[in-house]
């Protein structure tokens, strides 16, 4: 699988690894920016750049998660 960059194809920011991307209940409008407050059909980031013109201003990356550790130490399986 390869996995999309910051940017996307066109300059806009890759709303998948935004921290204020969100998957909405609406399936009309599937996709949602929590810091700008709107739903949209397609990515939020390709929205403000058809309105604006310019690319998201309030893209923010997710912080990769750490792994869990046990008391001596190990790795614990999150699904357990």
């Amino acid at each position: 699988m390869n996995l999309p960059t910051q940017l996307d194809v066109k300059g806009a920011p890759n709303c998948w690894q935004c921290l204020h991307f969100a998957v909405s209940w609406d399936p009309k409008l599937p996709y949602a920016c929590k810091l700008m407050g709107f739903k949209s059909r397609g990515a939020p980031s390709l929205e403000v750049l058809r309105a604006d013109g310019r690319p998201c201003r309030g893209f923010a990356a997710k912080q990769a998660l750490k792994p869990a550790a046990s008391e001596n130490g190990k790795p614990v399986s999150r699904l357990a």
